[in-house]
């Protein structure tokens, strides 16, 4: 897998990006010798269409990529990992076709062509390398390529091999590899140290829950991260059926993106204090397990009514949410794959997100277009919160009536976070099928939105 730049050194192809309508005109600027070749090739400029043109002896001399038209463009992230995927193996530069405004975005998108999750099988990725374009950050891209290279990787290894134990382990070889501190709070040490509902979701599994605890950097602002680190939820008492459950093994995709963020926040050496929590559990069926209908009592002391078990990731979250308001950061971040009801609303490409700040919404939407990883914005509805107010207890896990789920889980979750400016993410971390530069499987949402957004939200 490869996800770095070539060397400027590496002999190169320069490679000719072309848009259907430019064609005619670079055609005609060409020596008869190519004009010939091209058009006799049938190359046309389509989105992801390649062509490698001889010189006089045969050996390559440059290569052609399709850009395709305006419209076929709008409905890639990364148009030109499409030709990236289809070069033959070997080392190319951009010699024309890229405006300033799209280079760093398919550039981005062209290393993570280099991506394959290869752990159990042999898996192809694209060969073609290239050389950086001058004035291009290079050790950025690379950071978030490698970045999306560790969520992807979470996201895709199944519950077998990432349990709470080895959720662990990942975040604690991401705290040794830059120097931060990891602790952890598990198994009846959760009760003992007032985290009743990450021990309660967790409890029925074989794997203990836990409280994954990193901290790094120790000047400038305060930010908190919090990710859903359920790492299989089958719904608890309240079954999933079995096409609901195939894809459960990306329940923690919350806490991948947050490792991922972290990743990024501490290789580009941001100047914050960063701190990042990972309830990690797996809710399973078990004669201990939670019931409908039980009131739990929260870290924070608010009382919920359980009246849905597969509505677990806001109750780990509650108690996670309730130690970062306590530390009074500057910012708390909180991401997971929490409700379909996302998907209903926006479907699987879009992340949405949830702020009382207007500031820090025109923040993450603006990057959002920078970083090619598109948000929306969703709001906290006044309106809904007597929908999370069963009566019997201060919150309901699960309102009846499925309507606006995704905004009355956020609701719930702002209960939890009262004294610290506040956004909230409810991402889907998953690629459906295949598209340029991003493979089918774990897929990072909102995390370069966010560190792009980062300076402006907190000043940096």
């Amino acid at each position: 897998m490869t996800l770095s730049f070539a060397p400027a050194s590496d002999p190169s192809l320069p490679l000719h990006v072309i848009a259907q309508s430019d064609l005619e005109s670079w055609i005609s600027d060409q020596p008869g010798s190519v004009a010939t070749w091209v058009e006799h090739s049938g190359f046309t400029a389509g989105l992801g269409q390649t062509l490698l043109i001889p010189d006089a002896d045969g050996a390559p001399s440059m290569a052609l990529a399709g850009y395709g038209k305006p419209a076929g463009r709008a409905r890639k992230r990364f148009p030109l990992a499409a030709a990236a995927e289809a070069l033959p193996k070997g080392t190319y530069r951009i010699a024309s076709g890229l405006s300033d405004d799209v280079l760093e975005t398919e550039c981005l998108g062209w290393l993570l062509t280099g991506y394959s999750f290869d752990r159990y099988a042999s898996q192809s990725a694209a060969k073609a390398r290239l050389v950086a374009p001058d004035g291009l950050d290079v050790a950025r891209l690379e950071v978030l390529a490698k970045a999306e290279a560790l969520i992807r990787d979470l996201v895709n290894t199944p519950a077998s091999d990432m349990g709470p134990d080895q959720l662990q382990a990942a975040s604690e070889a991401l705290a040794q590899e830059f120097g931060a501190s990891c602790s952890v709070i598990a198994g009846n040490d959760l009760l003992d140290q007032n985290f009743p509902m990450i021990h309660t979701v967790g409890r029925a599994a074989a794997q203990a829950p836990r409280l994954i605890e990193m901290n790094w950097g120790d000047a400038g602002p305060k930010l908190t991260l919090v990710g859903k680190g359920v790492c299989f939820d089958t719904g608890g008492l309240n079954l999933k059926p079995g096409s609901s459950m195939g894809l459960m093994k990306k329940d923690m995709g919350g806490a991948a993106n947050v490792l991922g963020l972290a990743r990024m926040i501490m290789a580009l050496n941001l100047p914050l204090q960063l701190r990042v929590l990972i309830p990690a559990v797996e809710n399973s069926v078990a004669g201990n397990a939670f019931r409908p209908g039980d009131i739990l009592t929260s870290r924070k002391g608010l009382t919920v009514e359980i009246n849905n078990t597969d509505a677990e990731g806001r109750l780990v979250l509650a108690d996670a949410l309730a130690l970062a308001d306590e530390g009074k950061p500057d910012l708390v971040i909180s991401m997971a794959t929490l409700t379909g009801a996302a998907r209903v609303a926006v479907g699987a490409d879009l992340a949405p997100f949830y702020t009382d700040s207007d500031k820090a919404a025109d923040a993450l939407t603006h990057a959002a277009r920078a970083a090619a990883d598109p948000v929306w914005r969703m709001p906290f509805h006044e309106p809904y919160e007597g929908m999370i107010e069963p009566g019997i207890a201060d919150l309901d896990n699960a309102p009846a009536g499925g309507f606006a789920g995704s905004i009355t889980a956020a609701l719930f979750l702002r209960r939890f976070a009262v004294d610290s400016p506040y956004i909230h993410f409810d991402i889907y971390s998953w690629q459906r099928s295949k598209e340029p530069g991003r493979s089918k499987g774990g897929l990072g949402q909102g995390p370069r939105a966010l560190l792009t957004a980062l300076p402006e939200m907190l000043g940096l």
